[in-house]
């Protein structure tokens, strides 16, 4: 009996093997800019990344691995690995679904990117939950600060990414 198990886009080798190399990439971007990659103010660029997510579903297992470790370190502690884990799980899924339907290569990036920054109130949530200051102020203040490199991350990626795609297919 030959039968195949597909979790998220991975029923193979040569799959799993990209997924793998996705999350450790994820991993090296972000530890390399570990200074600007942690905190209210942060500009992650391994989140450029997550425009692959329109392309495979694959890559949203990928991701979110590569968030996990990378999230090991920061400073906001345990909680950052459920919180922050579980934030770009729900804003990858939802990429991943809202893009489905939509045709042109640019337009899923642009979908991406915004539902990417859209979704940093939960960062921002986490951050001013752990702060020591007013909630509401802190929150907003981190909001708008991730959400601004939420959204230029992802757009230098959008662009990397649209550029890989013309030369490699990325959905294979």
């Amino acid at each position: 009996m030959n039968s195949k198990i597909d979790v998220f886009g991975i029923d193979n080798l040569a799959d799993l093997t990209k997924a793998a190399v996705v999350a450790a990439l994820y991993v090296v971007v972000t530890m390399v800019f570990a200074a600007t990659s942690f905190g209210p103010i942060q500009f992650r660029f391994s989140e450029g990344l997550n425009n692959l997510v329109p392309f495979n579903k694959r890559y949203i297992l990928a991701v979110t691995l590569g968030c996990f470790i990378s999230n090991m370190i920061s400073s906001l502690g345990p909680l950052d690995l459920v919180i922050g884990t579980g934030e770009t799980l729900i804003a990858l899924i939802t990429m991943w679904l809202v893009t489905n339907h939509i045709q042109s290569v640019i337009k899923k990036l642009a979908a991406s990117v915004l539902i990417g920054t859209f979704y940093m109130f939960i960062v921002a949530g986490e951050i001013a939950f752990l702060g020591s200051s007013a909630f509401w102020p802190t929150f907003w203040s981190a909001y708008l600060t991730t959400a601004i490199g939420e959204f230029v991350c992802m757009t230098l990626g959008a662009v990397i990414i649209y550029m890989i795609n013309l030369k490699y297919d990325l959905s294979k």
